[in-house]
């Protein structure tokens, strides 16, 4: 697969993730349905018409975790070329805290874990390129190319 003229790219589908940084830990959900059904990642899914991305955010980790993520904040942005065709544009959000209580859903089984104990072994290939920027406060733009769940190439720099 070749790389796409990313400047001319258009997504299929635009999404976010929140990933609830607080106390040295990241709030991770281990998705149980859908694109990634099985991997660990943070709550997220498509933006809705006339939603912002930052209420995209916020509903669904509400939908995904039964809490409402507070001091929701951008970080970066992803844009994702799979071979099959599907083209995906992700902004990245991170959020200081949850209001409510954590439940597992039917979408997502919710839990906290050290910062230091992240398991990259059980997400997506790019996340370990990504997220310590993420972490470190670094805003980002990523451009990922996936056959399937085989990452075909990664490309990460400073977002404008």
């Amino acid at each position: 697969m070749k790389e796409p003229d990313w400047a001319a790219w258009k997504p299929t589908e635009r999404a976010v993730l929140c990933f609830v940084v607080n106390d040295g830990r990241v709030l991770l959900i281990r998705k149980k349905r859908g694109l990634g059904a099985g991997k660990i990642n943070g709550p997220g899914g498509r933006i809705e018409p006339g939603e912002s991305a930052r209420e995209a955010a916020r509903r669904e980790t509400r939908e995904e975790i039964g809490a409402t993520p507070t001091e929701v904040s951008p970080a970066g942005e992803l844009l994702f070329q799979f071979a099959d065709g599907y083209a995906l544009h992700c902004e990245v959000f991170t959020a200081r805290d949850i209001e409510g209580k954590m439940i597992e859903t039917e979408e997502a089984a919710p839990f906290w874990t050290e910062i230091s104990a992240i398991p990259y072994g059980e997400m997506w290939a790019d996340d370990a390129h990504w997220i310590p920027w993420m972490l470190a406060g670094r805003p980002f733009r990523g451009f990922f190319c996936f056959d399937g769940d085989r990452m075909l190439s990664c490309r990460l720099r400073p977002r404008d």
